[in-house]
């Protein structure tokens, strides 16, 4: 019995160190590296770089009132739509008690005046039926009687204007009323019945009383970096992307980029317009965020590997092309002159054949 166990256990022993023999032996073995092959492809490759901004109406109208008041009738909201001429809202004048006091004389006295002209024109003109008097004189009487006739209306025209804002000459222009100005569609109206407002004038610019735009005419304000604005130009398409609306993006033409730049977190933006092109069919709002693409550089057709493909060193480019495959991969150093770049795909001037291939990633540890 004992024997038995000795014999089993030497066999055991006997495993265990060959066990670790060849563990060690194939540990011991080099190890090949396989490597991905790439063959090149052709393709376009275009450098872009990336503006943020909004899309904004081209010019927003600000409606300001022509008087100092109160708003007593709002007649539109934000989101209709308004031609020139159209009334947005009422404003009721609070008259300056001084002015009224003003005007008010102001009548009375031409009111006056006008009453002794009148009695003046009756005496002459008995005087005149009776030729006691020159035509001459009772004309000049008419007409002192007709001038003054004018003072009192103008007078009681600007009473009007000053207690009610209206002139009844020009009722169809009261200043009351606030008008659009511009054909488009009303984006906002900051203010509410009964707020008090003040008209536009050198120290104030007033008080707004709805901001309209012309919802068909929209560009993009956006801003680039210095490192790339030099290579941007006036004329240049762009392709905008809006946040707010999935899958939709439409072409734009680069038409301002601002002389100066601005530093905004250590880096220094320069501002660019573009007019957008949007289609009837859909809808953007302003003040919508949206991403400019634009292309910078852009090459047709031509022959690109991936940019990892491609090392560097100092100033020349070289790849690992494949001479043979089997039974072990074998690559070969070649010099090649590339091109433009993408960031992920890099044109191959010159130095690599469309049929040859070189190594790419490493892909796996292969043993003999």
């Amino acid at each position: 019995m004992r024997k038995i166990f000795r014999i089993v256990l030497f066999t055991l022993l006997g495993l265990v160190v060959v066990f670790t023999f060849v563990f060690l032996w194939r540990k011991s073995r080099p190890k090949e590296v396989v490597y991905e092959v790439i063959a090149p492809d052709i393709r376009t490759i275009e450098n872009k770089t990336v503006a943020t901004g909004t899309v904004e109406p081209r010019d927003e109208v600000l409606i300001k009132p022509q008087i100092n008041g109160i708003i007593a009738e709002l007649y539109k909201e934000a989101g209709q739509s308004i031609k020139t001429g159209e009334v947005i809202a009422k404003v009721k004048v609070i008259p300056e008690m001084s002015q009224l006091s003003d005007a008010e004389s102001n009548v009375r006295q031409q009111e006056i005046n006008l009453e002794y002209l009148q009695q003046v024109y009756d005496r002459q003109k008995q005087l005149y039926e009776q030729g006691v008097i020159a035509k001459e004189e009772f004309q000049k009487t008419a007409t002192e009687l007709t001038s003054q006739e004018e003072s009192l209306a103008q007078a009681r025209d600007r009473l009007s204007i000053i207690r009610d804002g209206i002139s009844k000459k020009s009722d169809a222009y009261s200043t009351t009323q606030v008008r659009s100005t511009i054909t488009g569609m009303i984006l906002d109206v900051p203010v509410k019945v009964g707020n008090s407002v003040i008209q536009s004038n050198t120290f104030n610019e007033g008080t707004t009383i709805a901001s309209v735009a012309d919802m068909n005419d929209m560009i993009f304000k956006g801003k680039v970096d210095e490192t790339d604005v030099g290579k941007v130009r006036e004329g240049m398409d762009i392709t905008l992307s809006v946040g707010a609306l999935e899958n939709v993006k439409f072409s734009a033409s680069l038409e301002y980029i601002s002389p100066k730049g601005v530093e905004e977190s250590g880096a220094i933006l320069f501002e660019i317009k573009a007019a957008a092109k949007i289609p009837r069919d859909v809808y953007v709002r302003a003040g919508y965020s949206a991403n400019a693409e634009i292309v910078l550089s852009r090459a047709d057709s031509v022959l690109s590997i991936p940019e990892g493909c491609i090392e560097f060193s100092n100033d020349s480019a070289f790849v690992q092309v494949l001479k043979a495959e089997t039974p072990r991969q074998e690559f070969e150093k070649r010099f090649v002159v590339v091109g433009l770049s993408d960031g992920i795909s890099m044109e191959v001037k010159s130095g690599l054949g469309r049929e040859e291939k070189v190594r790419g990633n490493k892909k796996t540890d292969r043993k003999d």
